[in-house]
């Protein structure tokens, strides 16, 4: 069986039964079952036109499945309807689908999954991995999210920054279980790139290929994080790197700056400077200062007091963070940092272990204890 394939027909698929009349329940669970059908026949006997066999069996799932609901006996005219086998429509509406699936009446977390679901073509199974969380679960959270889109029309106009919110949640769920959810979010978003022409689009597409760009180099061998400034960028991916900058460059041609490309902007940077010390902080400083006023978002406001102290001197960037909420996530590991830089070594190591233990994840955690355990040791050795 082709995986690849099957994937990729399957939000076509979904689309062609839903503006046949199907609601998005009922379709969704008759594509699934097709495609079990497709897994147990196709590798003996496979179809010439992939998509139209799909549209023909899950057609007729459906068709089945309404006949024996008698709640719902007065679909059976639809009987009468089905098309004859043949080639399937080469109209792609798999936009449709995003703009469903991040329906605003869903939570982050079940549009997250829906998506991955109905556009992505994962397996319940499969996305429970990825999210670390039972099948039975991941299975109740998709059946809800259905359930909450199943009336909503085809016809309605979608908001893409609600679709590109969904997909950057998806990317920063980075790899768990058996599925690369950087790598799918990326698939995701090139397909919508080809959908739709938006340079917010492109600018979350770039990101997406310059932060990834950094993955094998942002550990060490013992799964410990590898802070920007110490990663080996001779393992950096300068193909994805070259594909991601032309794409922000073509975005920012059309001088239409959003969120996303100015982030990406900011990443070009980084992945443009030979070695850190080469980093044009400057450059980055005022890119911040476009995203600030973009998004009002404290955590840019944050970061952007990191670029400050690496381009004016840690006092410069302590005296931005004096104005910041001190509650902000991870404020106190940039406070930690800043003073480390600034030379005040036992502030820095207090403030080090007290951020370790409000760290989101295991790894940052430990990579902040090895911080002041580092500064700690230093400082003993300098008395």
């Amino acid at each position: 069986m082709d995986e690849a394939l099957i994937r990729s027909l399957t939000p076509g698929v979904l689309t062609v039964l839903v503006r046949r009349g199907a609601n998005f329940a009922a379709a969704e669970d008759a594509v699934q079952d097709a495609l079990v059908e497709a897994v147990r026949g196709w590798p003996d006997d496979p179809p010439r036109d992939p998509k139209g066999w799909l549209v023909t069996v899950a057609w007729r799932r459906f068709l089945d499945a309404t006949r024996a609901d008698t709640a719902r006996r007065r679909r059976e005219d639809r009987v009468e309807e089905e098309p004859a086998p043949g080639p399937a429509p080469g109209v792609d509406d798999t936009l449709q689908l995003y703009f469903l699936c991040a329906h605003p009446s869903l939570t982050p977390s079940s549009a997250v999954a829906l998506t991955l679901r109905a556009v992505g073509g994962l397996t319940t199974r499969q996305i429970a991995r990825a999210y670390l969380v039972p099948e039975a679960t991941m299975a109740q959270r998709i059946s809800r999210a259905k359930r909450t889109v199943s009336g909503v029309r085809f016809d309605r106009p979608g908001d893409v920054a609600t679709v590109l919110r969904v997909l950057y949640l998806v990317f920063n769920e980075g790899y768990s279980g058996d599925v690369d959810l950087a790598a799918e979010a990326i698939r995701l978003t090139r397909q919508l790139a080809a959908s739709v022409d938006h340079p917010e689009v492109a600018g979350l597409l770039a990101l997406m290929l310059l932060h990834h760009a950094r993955r094998a180099a942002r550990t060490a061998p013992d799964g410990s994080l590898v802070p920007l400034a110490e990663q080996d960028r001779g393992r950096w991916d300068t193909a994805s790197i070259a594909q991601g900058v032309r794409i922000l460059q073509a975005a920012l041609a059309r001088d239409r700056l959003g969120e996303f490309q100015a982030q990406a902007a900011i990443a070009a940077l980084h992945a443009d400077a030979p070695t850190a010390g080469e980093t044009d902080w400057v450059q980055i400083v005022e890119w911040y200062d476009e995203l600030a006023r973009l998004t009002d978002n404290p955590v840019v406001r944050l970061n952007r007091a990191v670029a400050v102290g690496e381009a004016d001197g840690p006092r410069a960037g302590l005296a931005e963070l004096a104005t910041l909420d001190d509650t902000l996530p991870r404020h106190t590991a940039v406070a930690a940092y800043l003073h480390e830089r600034d030379g005040d070594l036992d502030t820095a190591a207090r403030l080090y272990a007290e951020a370790a233990h409000k760290a989101p994840d295991l790894a940052e955690r430990d990579h902040l204890v090895r911080q002041a355990a580092r500064l700690n040791s230093r400082h003993r050795h300098d008395r």
